[in-house]
């Protein structure tokens, strides 16, 4: 889809309330099944994410608690984003600085021993 297509559509899609929303997810999920390959999300949160509303919405749970529920689950995995994003930070910096010591010594070979001389 070309850029300038999808910022009007993103332009009408802004004006609507979540019923309509919701009514234009089923809609495009609908084409996508029938002309177009399926893209699955690829982050266990967001297939997770999905279900939970697809169960919510099949058991016609109300469209503001959909709402909340969701926004609730997208600030969570946000949350565990900045948790990741920081525990690999922790871990390239602790790699990084025991790196010199784990490595062969830059200082020249080890000295000689010196056998002691038969000399007075």
């Amino acid at each position: 889809m070309n850029e300038q297509l999808r910022q009007r559509i993103l332009r009408r899609l802004e004006t609507l309330t979540d019923d309509r929303g919701y009514q234009i997810l089923d809609y495009v999920e609908f084409l996508e099944s029938r002309y177009a390959q399926r893209q699955n999300p690829t982050n266990l949160f967001a297939r997770f994410s999905e279900g939970v509303e697809n169960t919510m919405r099949a058991g016609r749970i109300p469209v503001k608690a959909i709402s909340g529920t969701i926004g609730l689950m997208d600030s969570a995995s946000k949350v565990m984003k900045g948790v990741a994003a920081a525990a690999k930070s922790v871990v390239e910096e602790a790699v990084s600085t025991t790196k010199p010591a784990i490595g062969p010594p830059t200082s020249g070979p080890p000295p000689t021993p010196v056998a002691p001389s038969d000399k007075p």
